[in-house]
């Protein structure tokens, strides 16, 4: 979701600015745009569409100053369009502003700037803010915009430029951003992987503070009281952030799934929020949904505790039942997820929690203990390094529960997972799906169906195949086919079948069958060799973690159905990232 960049120093900003957003596409976007300012004046370009529109604009324009903010914008209020898209200047045009967040009472703040005498340009939840700081203004940019956050309800990351002042201006309020000390000036982001080509060394602002920047970086709280920030290092190599001969980010990152397990298994600690819990609650949005059903099924199966699990956004607002002894484990790739923040939110202080999060020092990993899934740098919008890795750590925390109770299968568990990252390259080295994607990319819709835990594969496989190639693709339990979906089942239907459990293999089987009397095509993924279907992607028969093979032969169908329907793999329209508002 919208991407902030900011600089100053001694370099011309412009170039930094692209740059930077350049490397923040991949959350996602509809419009960019930046400011400069120039010998006291602020100068603004925006362009609709892909960067390379504002691109082509700065080309006929001559943008030059050493300080500057850019943006690329996820449409929330209003269309996306240029007149919607950010920087937005004040009325006076002493203001320039960039916002990722939501202002969540910006239309009573807009009545009360329009019964000033102020008129908004935009359609945005967004320029209200400019304009409030203009209002306050008298003098003091800084305290400008302590009066102005002080007005806003809702989440916000800012960057903020003034005329006036040779210096630049942040703000963050349960939105990502961080500040970065390079060798040629100091730089604001919305996430430390837009800055990696410039510095390794930032400062993490926390929510509830802003900073001013010129020479130096000086932090505070909502109440101007200064605030002391250690300096923190990233680790993080920045060629991450390159294909290495990969057509996609997408493909790079499947192929990358082996070490990025073998990183996991290696690196986790003694888990010891998992001593004396009763139940579990998992939560997450998309994918971190689909881990945490997993989950689910592999945890009560294996150690016979309660596990729920639940979409973040409906878990937060249904008055959920939380017991004292209860364990809340929050699951998002970035650690920002608005909705997985607000309902982690309405558990603290009433159950024990945690996150599985792959962003070290992320919102999260400030209101629950971490466990990290050290997947690297995530580019592509569709997740798939970062949902194995998830994966791992919930079969992890099963092989802790099931120590914990003095189970020998724990050791069987642990044998099989540590066997995870050579059977993964084995999916990676021996499935083909290429034809079967030429057949899946001629349809406009498609069925998933599974049992168990390969429901819950099912489900995220039907979402990467709709996310990357807009295939409409729905995911229903194969036991519920008779209740009403099997009517939508006709000649040529395409089921992809997900078949791993042998304990439930002949009921899905019986499945397959149903759906092919009525004409179907169907596509199983097993490890077993079952002549009801059509077509056989076979993965290694593995015990426990075969659902998770399945959804890497998934990932590599949807990624080749997608290139056969030449569409926009690492980026696809509408969707971002990290979506940090509801």
């Amino acid at each position: 979701m919208c991407g902030i960049i900011g600089y100053i120093g001694k370099s011309q900003a412009k170039d930094l600015l692209i740059d930077g957003l350049r490397r923040l596409e991949y959350r996602g976007y509809d419009s960019s745009g930046i400011a400069v300012r120039d010998n006291g004046e602020l100068c603004v370009l925006k362009a609709k569409g892909k960067l390379d529109n504002l691109i082509g604009k700065l080309e006929e324009r001559s943008f030059s100053g050493t300080c500057g903010i850019g943006h690329t914008r996820w449409a929330t209020h209003g269309a996306p369009d240029e007149l919607n898209a950010h920087p937005h200047l004040s009325r006076s045009g002493k203001f320039a502003i960039v916002h990722n967040g939501i202002i969540e009472n910006y239309k009573e703040l807009c009545d009360m700037l329009i019964s000033q005498g102020y008129s908004l340009r935009s359609e945005t939840d967004s320029e209200v803010i400019a304009h409030l700081i203009e209002l306050g203004y008298d003098g003091d940019a800084l305290k400008a915009i302590q009066k102005t956050v002080k007005l806003l309800k809702g989440s916000f990351a800012l960057g903020i430029l003034c005329a006036d002042e040779n210096a630049l201006f942040a703000v963050k309020k349960d939105s990502p951003l961080v500040i970065g000390s390079g060798e040629d000036g100091i730089y604001i982001a919305s996430d430390m992987q837009a800055l990696l080509s410039k510095t390794h060394e930032f400062l993490l602002l926390e929510s509830g503070e802003m900073a001013k920047i010129t020479d130096k970086a000086e932090i505070f709280d909502f109440d101007l009281r200064p605030v002391k920030r250690q300096v923190y290092v990233a680790e993080n190599d920045k060629s991450d952030a390159d294909k290495h001969g990969y057509a996609h980010f997408m493909l790079k990152e499947i192929y990358e799934q082996p070490e990025a397990i073998e990183r996991t298994l290696l690196s986790q600690g003694e888990l010891s929020f998992l001593d004396g819990i009763g139940s579990i609650h998992l939560i997450g949005c998309g994918s971190a949904y689909h881990a945490a059903l997993m989950g689910k099924y592999i945890i009560e199966s294996l150690t016979g505790i309660r596990v729920h699990a639940d979409i973040a956004s409906e878990f937060r607002y249904r008055n959920p039942i939380i017991k004292p002894d209860d364990l809340l484990i929050a699951i998002s790739q970035s650690g920002e997820t608005a909705d997985t923040i607000g309902a982690m939110n309405i558990a603290a202080g009433k159950c024990k929690t945690a996150c599985i999060v792959n962003v070290p020092l992320s919102s999260l990993t400030h209101v629950a203990e971490p466990m990290y899934t050290y997947a690297g740098p995530e580019i592509a919008v569709a997740t798939t390094k970062g949902f194995t890795t998830q994966l791992v750590n919930l079969y992890l925390i099963a092989a802790k529960l099931l120590s914990n109770k003095g189970d020998s299968r724990v050791n069987e568990l642990m044998t099989e997972l540590s066997s995870l990252p050579l059977l993964v390259e084995n999916v990676l080295k021996t499935v083909s799906p290429v034809k079967l994607a030429f057949l899946l990319a001629q349809n406009d819709y498609a069925f998933f169906i599974g049992r168990g835990a390969d429901y819950a594969a099912a489900k995220e496989s039907a979402l990467k195949l709709k996310e990357i190639s807009y295939i409409h693709a729905d995911c229903y339990p194969a036991g519920e086919l008779k209740h009403g979906t099997i009517s939508l089942i006709q000649k040529g239907s395409p089921v992809i079948a997900i078949a791993t459990d042998k304990q439930l293999l002949s009921k899905t089987v019986s499945n397959i069958a149903e759906v092919k009397s009525r004409g179907a095509f169907v596509i199983a993924v097993s490890p077993f060799d079952i002549d009801a279907c059509d077509a056989l992607i076979k993965i290694p028969y593995a015990k426990y973690v075969a659902p998770l093979l399945a959804s890497v032969a998934t990932q590599l169908l949807s990624y080749h159905t997608a290139l056969v329907r030449h569409c926009e793999i690492d980026k696809p329209r509408n969707l971002a990232k990290s979506v940090t508002v509801e």
